[in-house]
Formats: structure tokens, sequence, C-alpha cells
């Protein structure tokens, strides 16, 4: 898993714009990449810190555009920084950045519990996203962040001024550009 990690982080962009970080990002930072074929997996970054637990590294997508009726893989590439003591779900919340279509959500229980999840590990967290046929969006915002829902808490973003955050405990992932 190791040897995967500073792979995945070579991949291009893609049809992913990434997500900026905070204010303290450079203005002259370009928005978006040039785009290859949609069959070709992209990459994008992170380092969101959640409560000093989880540290969301990257992504991947795969593939790296949407296109309406299909679906695109998303690997998450966390690091565990301290132990979590409960079983939290990973949220992801798919945003028509215009507000024209509603949210959808994917949200899911990772593979393996969060609290079996050790100190230096990296965990990889797969799962599917897609929109349906016939849809008008032109792009779409993924949003992530961790759950419990029996409290319906959530994990804190400890470093908002170093990601994309809405200051709800979400981090803005990727925005997903939509083929027609």
């Amino acid at each position: 898993m190791r040897q995967l990690l500073p792979l995945l982080l070579l991949l291009p962009a893609g049809c992913i714009v990434e997500a900026p970080g905070g204010d303290k990002q450079s203005a002259a930072a370009p928005a978006a990449t040039a785009r290859p074929s949609a069959s070709r997996p992209a990459g994008v970054r992170n380092g969101a810190n959640f409560d000093g637990k989880v540290e969301l590294l990257a992504a991947s997508f795969n593939p790296s555009a949407l296109t309406p009726g299909d679906v695109s893989e998303v690997k998450l590439y966390f690091r565990v920084l301290q132990p979590l003591p409960d079983d939290w779900e990973i949220f992801v919340h798919a945003e028509d950045p215009e507000g024209k279509v509603a949210r959808t959500n994917f949200d899911h229980l990772p593979k393996r519990p969060t609290s079996s999840w050790r100190p230096g590990e990296t965990i990889e967290d797969t799962f599917a996203i897609g929109i349906p046929a016939g849809t008008a969006q032109h792009a779409v915002d993924l949003w992530v962040g961790f759950w419990l829902p029996r409290t319906d808490a959530r994990l804190p973003v400890k470093n908002p001024e170093a990601v994309r955050t809405d200051n709800n405990d979400r981090v803005l992932l990727a925005h997903l550009l939509v083929q027609p």
C-alpha cells in the first residue's frame, strides 16, 4: 500500500479541478489542467486533518470525468494519526456547484471499521459514484468527512486554513467535470 501512494500522487489531475486550499493558497496557482482521456484515472492530494485522528492524504478517480448514467470508482487514502474509538461512517456529498440539482449522498462504512484502524496505517477506501442518465449538470463538487450516525456528530476539520471547507466539517475533495 505504501508503495502505491507515491504513484497515486504522480497521477495527472485529469478532468478534476483540485479543490483549492484556504486563503493562504497562492493566487497564481492554476485552476485546472489539461484534459486527458476520461478513462484514465486521475488523482488529487488533500491533507485535511480530521480531529487530529485521521488525515485525508489523497484520492483517485477512474474515470476522471463523470458521464451521466455511468459510474466512477473513487479511492480515498487516509493516514491514521490516533485511534478512533467509534465506528465512523465516511460521508460523501455530491453537489451541483450551480445548485440546480439536489445533493446525492454516497455515505458508507469503510470496509474495515474505523475502530480497528491503527496509528501509522494508510487506509484505502473504495466506492463508486455516479450521476443519473440525462442529467444537465456540468460539474459535481465532492465533499467528504466522517459522521457518527448514532450521535449525528462529525469529526471536526482541524486545519481549515490548509484545505477548502464549508465550516460544517466537510472538506471539498474535488470538482469533477461532467462529460456530455
